[in-house]
C-alpha cells in the first residue's frame, strides 16, 4: 500500500469519531456565537470585511498586489456566489492580483472559538492563510502578537500548519511554536480550520483534530503572551514569497481560488 495511502487512511480515521459542529452551534460548551459571514450573498458584506490595498512586496516579498475586489482589466478577486466566498489569485500581464481582507477589524475579539470551512487552492507559489492579527498596535511585529490558524504553500500540498509568532517566538529567530499535518484532500475538498483561545492556551484544530497547542507561561511577560488583546480574523491568497514561493513559482498554475465556506467566531457566555 502506498504511502499516501495509508497516511490518508490514518488521518479520516483519526477525525471520524470527532464530533462536529452542526449548522451554527460550536462544539464547545458555554459558548454563544457572537459574529459569523455564511457568504449567502451575491457580494462581500463590507460591513464586516476591510479590505487591504498594497503593492507587489509589500511584506514578505510576495509577488501578488492586493486590490479593493476589481483588478484593472474588471476581473474579481473575491467575489461571493453560491454560498461561498471565492479569493482569487490572477495575472494580468506581468503583475498578479489577489484579495486579503479584516474581519470586523477595528473591534475584533478578544478570546473564543473561531473557525472556518475552507478548500485551499492548486499550484505551486499559492500561499493561502486564515490568520489572525492585533487591533492595536503598540510594539510593532513580532512583539504585539500573530496566530496562524491555518497556512499551506502549494509547493508542499495538502500540508497544512498553524503557528503563533511573538517577541520571545517568531519565524526570524526560527523559533516560532508550530505544528504541521497531512490533509490529503486539503486542496480538492472543504475541511474545517479552526483556534480555541483563551487565557490559559491557543490550540489549534483541522476538522477537530488537535493540531498546534500553545501554553500561556503565565509569567505576565508580553514577550511570550501578547495574546490578552483583542485580535481580527484574516482571509487572503498570496503568491510566492518568502515561504510560498521558496521553490519558484508556477505562472501556469494561475489562476487559483482559495474558497471558504463561512466563518464563525463563538465567545463564552458571561451568563
Amino acid at each position: 500500500m502506498k504511502k499516501s495511502l495509508i497516511l490518508a487512511l490514518l488521518f479520516a480515521a483519526s477525525t471520524a469519531s470527532v464530533a462536529m459542529a452542526k449548522g451554527k452551534s460550536c462544539p464547545l460548551k458555554g459558548y454563544k456565537l457572537v459574529w459569523s459571514d455564511e457568504f449567502k450573498g451575491s457580494t462581500l458584506d463590507e460591513s464586516k470585511w476591510t479590505w487591504q490595498e498594497s503593492r507587489a512586496g509589500w511584506v514578505n516579498n510576495e509577488l501578488q498586489t492586493y486590490v479593493k475586489g476589481i483588478t484593472p482589466q474588471g476581473a474579481q478577486t473575491a467575489l461571493v456566489s453560491d454560498g461561498t466566498l471565492k479569493i482569487r489569485a490572477l495575472a494580468e500581464g506581468d503583475k498578479v492580483y489577489s484579495a486579503r481582507i479584516y474581519g470586523n477589524r477595528q473591534e475584533g475579539f478578544e478570546y473564543g472559538y473561531i473557525e472556518a470551512r475552507i478548500k485551499l487552492p492548486v499550484g505551486r507559489g499559492t500561499w493561502p492563510a486564515f490568520w489572525m492579527m492585533p487591533v492595536k498596535h503598540t510594539k510593532g511585529w513580532p512583539a504585539d502578537g500573530e496566530i496562524d490558524i491555518l497556512e499551506e504553500v502549494g509547493v508542499d500540498a495538502n500540508r497544512v500548519s498553524s503557528s503563533i509568532h511573538c517577541r520571545a517566538y517568531n519565524h526570524p529567530q526560527k523559533t516560532q511554536k508550530t505544528h504541521e499535518m497531512l490533509c490529503p484532500t486539503a486542496e480538492s475538498d472543504f475541511h474545517v480550520y479552526a483556534l480555541e483561545w483563551t487565557a490559559d492556551y491557543i490550540r489549534t484544530f483541522v476538522d477537530g483534530k488537535e493540531q498546534l497547542y500553545f501554553e500561556n507561561d503565565k509569567t505576565g511577560n508580553r514577550d511570550t503572551w501578547p495574546f490578552n488583546a483583542p485580535f481580527y480574523p484574516i482571509l487572503n491568497l498570496a503568491w510566492g514569497g518568502d515561504w510560498g514561493g521558496y521553490r519558484g513559482v508556477d505562472a501556469k498554475a494561475l489562476p487559483v481560488t482559495m474558497e471558504v465556506d463561512y466563518v464563525r467566531v463563538w465567545q463564552k457566555k458571561t451568563k
